[in-house]
C-alpha cells in the first residue's frame, strides 16, 4: 500500500489550524469522525492510543513532515488522513524544526506490521524536497492529491 491508495481528496487537510503534535491529532482524528471513518463513540480512544505512542517517541521525522500513527482494534481497515499547515507545528521533531506536513496513519490491531513497510515507503516519498515543496506549493486538495498520484505512477515512492 502507497500514499495515493490510503488517502483521497475528501482525506487532505489543506489548512490545519493546530499549533501543537497533540492539537493535530485530535484535530485530524475529528476529521476522520466527520466523513464517517472512525465512529463518534470511538473518537477519544483513537486519540489516546495516538498520543500513547506519540509520546513514546515524536513521529516527526525531521524535514517538515510528522507521522503519528498507531495501531487500534476500532478500525477495520487501514485509513490515514493527510494534513498541511502554512505556519507550521510544534512537533517535537528530530531536527527540531516545525512540521508542515502530517499524514496520521491507523492500522488494525494485528497488521500493524505489515504496514511498517507501508510507513516506511510513505516516509521516504515525503522527505523528498520537490514532493514536499510541491505539496506545500498546492492551491488545493485535489491538487495535492494528483501530485502524490504523479509521483507514484514514476515509481517515486519506492526509492530508496
Amino acid at each position: 500500500m502507497e500514499l495515493a491508495d490510503l488517502i483521497s481528496p475528501d482525506l487532505i487537510l489543506t489548512d490545519l489550524k493546530s499549533q501543537n503534535r497533540w492539537q493535530v491529532i485530535e484535530e485530524m482524528v475529528d476529521h476522520l469522525v466527520r466523513l464517517g471513518k472512525v465512529k463518534p463513540d470511538d473518537r477519544q480512544n483513537v486519540v489516546d492510543v495516538l498520543k500513547k505512542r506519540e509520546q513514546t517517541m515524536s513521529t516527526g521525522i525531521g524535514f517538515g513532515v510528522g507521522l503519528p500513527h498507531a495501531s487500534t482494534n476500532l478500525v477495520p481497515e487501514a485509513i490515514g488522513v493527510l494534513g498541511r499547515s502554512t505556519s507550521g507545528i510544534v512537533f517535537d521533531a528530530l531536527d527540531n524544526e516545525p512540521v508542515f506536513l502530517v499524514l496520521l496513519f491507523l492500522v488494525p490491531i494485528g497488521q500493524f506490521q505489515r504496514h511498517l513497510h507501508t510507513l516506511s515507503n510513505i516516509a521516504k516519498m515525503l522527505h523528498r524536497q520537490e514532493l514536499l515543496q510541491e505539496i506545500l506549493n498546492a492551491p488545493d486538495n485535489i491538487t495535492i492529491y494528483n501530485i502524490i498520484k504523479k509521483y507514484k505512477k514514476e515509481g517515486i515512492q519506492n526509492v530508496g
